[in-house]
C-alpha cells in the first residue's frame, strides 16, 4: 500500500509487520520518531502479542534486549550516535551470544563536539562488533531492508543493524510502498530461536572462555560473518520475487559498464551522487556509482567484480578514521589487492553538511585532471583551519576547537551581512 509518511514511520510500520515480540526504547535523536510510532501502535493493540518497555538508558535497552531474544522472543530496538556507544558492552555480548536481535541505528555524529546530524561515524565506529551493518539508500529501501534484516538475522542467529541517514531519511515525508501482513507473514516465517533458555534442557549461556579456546570463538564468529554474504543476496533475492522490488543485498552498481572512474559510496548521498553521474555522463564524463549496502560482512568478491575494467576508484565517506582517512578506505585496499585499480579517498557530509552534486562533480573534475589527493576532505574550509593552527602556534591557552572555529564563523557572516 501507498502512504506519504516520514520516514520513522514506516521502518515502524514495518517492524509491526515482523511481529517484535519486546521493543526496547530509550529515545535519542534522530530515532526517537522511530520508537514512539511503535509505541503507540503496540498501545494501539496493532502489534499484539508484544511488550514495549520503556527503559532507563541505551544500554537498558540493549540489555533487555538480549534477555528477551534468551527467552525465546523476537527483539527490536533502535539508537544512534551516543546513544549506540553507550550500549556497546551489550552490542559486543549480543554477537558474542549469537542472538538475532534487529536494531535500528539512525546515523548521527558523535561528539564531542556535539552534532545531532547526519553522518556514519556512529555505526561505522562497531564495525568490529560481530553485528551485520546494512545501509540503505532511501525510506523505500529503509522498508524493505529491515524485514530483510529479520529474517537475515534469524536464519544465521547473528545480530543485525540497518543504518539510515538520520534526518535526512528519518524525517523525511516520501511515498513508500508499505507490504501487506499476509506478505510480510509468508515471507518472515515465525520466531524459531536457536539460542534459548529452556529448563526443560538447561545451557550455560555467556560462559566463561579462556586462552585455550578464545580464538576459535572468535574465528566461528568471523565465519557465520562471511558466509552471511550468501544469506545476505540469497534473502535480498527471495525478497525480490515476493515484492517485486530489488532493495538490499551486498551492493548496487548505477552505470558502471563502461566507467573509467567509479564512486564507491554508503547511505543516501548515493541518490545524489547518481544524479551528479547523469549530468557528467551527459558532459561526455564515464563515471559510475557502486552502493554498498553491506558493510559487514564486507562484499570483497562482489566490490571487486564491479570495479572490474575502471582506472579509478574513489571512496566517498561520511565518517573519518582519526590519523588515518576513512574507515571504509582500508576494506576497499584489502578487496583490491593486486589490482591495478587507483584508490582515491574522499571525506564529505560529516556533521550534516550537504552532500552537493556541485561537489561531486569537482571532484570527479580533479579525479579526470589527475589532481585528485589520496585523501581528500571535500568542502574543507581552509581559512577556518588557518586561523586554528595560527591561533594554537601563538596563544598558549586558545580555548576548545570547536568553540573557536564556530567564532571564527560568527565574526565571517557579520562581516558579510
Amino acid at each position: 500500500m501507498l502512504k506519504q509518511i516520514e520516514g520513522s514511520l514506516g521502518v515502524a510500520l514495518s517492524v509491526a509487520l515482523c511481529r517484535p515480540e519486546v521493543i526496547c526504547a530509550y529515545p535519542i535523536s534522530p530515532q526517537t520518531h522511530i520508537v514512539e510510532n511503535l509505541g503507540n501502535l503496540v498501545r494501539q493493540g496493532k502489534i499484539d502479542p508484544c511488550e514495549f518497555i520503556n527503559v532507563e538508558s541505551e544500554f537498558a535497552a540493549m540489555s533487555t534486549a538480549i534477555g528477551a531474544s534468551v527467552a525465546g522472543a523476537r527483539a527490536y530496538t533502535a539508537t544512534a550516535s551516543q546513544g549506540l556507544l553507550f550500549m556497546v558492552e551489550a552490542i559486543y555480548n549480543a554477537s558474542g551470544l549469537g542472538l538475532p536481535i534487529v536494531m535500528t541505528v539512525a546515523n548521527r555524529a558523535i561528539g564531542a563536539p556535539i552534532n545531532i546530524w547526519n553522518d556514519h561515524s556512529d555505526s561505522l565506529s562497531q564495525r568490529d562488533s560481530g553485528w551485520i551493518q546494512l545501509f540503505v539508500e532511501s525510506n523505500q529501501q529503509a522498508v524493505d531492508v529491515h524485514i530483510q534484516a529479520f529474517k537475515i538475522a534469524e536464519l544465521l542467529s547473528v545480530p543485525v543493524m540497518v543504518c539510515m541517514d538520520g534526518f535526512v531519511l528519518t524525517h523525511a515525508v516520501d511515498r513508500v510502498d508499505i507490504p501487506q501482513q499476509e506478505e510480510v507473514d509468508r515471507f518472515l516465517p515465525p520466531y524459531c530461536p536457536r539460542q534459548i533458555l529452556d529448563p526443560a534442557r538447561p545451557v550455560s549461556i555467556g560462559a566463561m572462555v579462556g586462552p585455550e579456546a578464545f580464538t576459535e570463538v572468535r574465528y566461528l564468529a568471523h565465519a557465520k560473518m562471511v558466509s552471511a554474504l550468501g544469506c545476505i543476496e540469497a534473502v535480498q533475492d527471495e525478497f525480490k520475487a515476493v515484492f517485486g522490488r530489488d532493495s538490499g543485498g551486498l551492493l548496487h552498481a548505477y552505470r558502471c559498464e563502461d566507467a573509467d572512474i567509479r564512486i564507491i559510496a554508503m547511505g543516501s548521498s548515493v541518490g545524489t551522487i547518481q544524479e551528479a553521474v547523469d549530468e557528467m555522463r551527459e558532459e561526455g564524463i564515464k563515471v559510475g556509482v557502486i552502493s554498498l549496502r553491506s558493510y559487514r560482512p564486507f562484499p570483497s568478491r562482489a566490490l571487486r567484480a564491479a570495479l572490474q575494467g575502471a582506472k579509478t576508484a574513489i571512496v566517498f565517506e561520511r565518517a573519518i578514521s582519526v590519523g588515518a582517512g576513512g574507515p571504509v578506505m582500508g576494506d576497499v585496499v584489502m578487496a583490491l589487492r593486486g589490482s591495478s585499480v587507483e584508490l582515491k579517498n574522499v571525506i564529505g557530509g560529516l556533521g550534516g553538511r550537504a552532500v552537493t552534486k556541485k561537489s561531486i562533480k569537482g571532484v570527479v573534475q580533479a579525479a579526470v585532471a589527475d589532481k585528485l589527493e589520496d585523501l581528500t576532505f571535500m568542502d574543507l574550509d581552509a581559512d577556518l583551519v588557518r586561523r586554528q593552527l595560527e591561533r594554537e602556534r601563538s596563544e598558549h591557552r586558545c580555548g576548545p576547537v570547536a568553540e573557536s572555529i564556530m567564532h571564527d564563523v560568527a565574526v565571517r557572516n557579520r562581516a558579510r551581512s
